[in-house]
């Protein structure tokens, strides 16, 4: 239950706080999509790892992330740059994308990571995870 609360909390303020202007996501996934026919492409994005749920938001979609070995380098290399559980990361990666049901990812689109490219702190003041708590 916190997950998927966690996960639709993400969702609301992501989405409450889009902005209109194209950016380098947009761009880097539109250049993907047309050298690549298969299911693989380069996604650039905010990536938050939490409670056993992680998810990829590109300037366009939100992905759920597989949980896979990949995964764990990820979010190892994400902690470095994190001062809170719940602060997200500015990520390159190559991945796999699927739409296939899954029992645990409810996210329509899904990505399994392949290849890490990049990972970087997210600028401050793109950093829009509420806070909950006293602290």
């Amino acid at each position: 239950m916190k997950k998927a609360l966690f996960i639709l909390l993400i969702f609301t303020v992501m989405v409450g706080c889009k902005n209109d202007k194209k950016s380098e996501d947009t761009i880097l996934e539109t250049k993907e999509v047309l050298k690549t026919d298969s299911d693989i492409k380069q996604l650039r994005g905010s990536f938050v790892y939490y409670d056993g749920a992680a998810v990829l938001q590109t300037q366009n979609k939100i992905y759920g992330v597989y949980l896979t070995d990949k995964l764990d380098e990820l979010n190892k290399l994400a902690e470095t740059y994190k001062t809170e559980p719940t602060d997200m990361v500015t990520v390159k990666i190559k991945g796999k994308i699927s739409n296939k049901k899954d029992d645990k990812i409810l996210w329509e689109d899904k990505v399994e990571i392949l290849e890490i490219i990049s990972v970087t702190k997210q600028a401050k003041d793109n950093n829009n995870v509420v806070k909950l708590g006293n602290k």
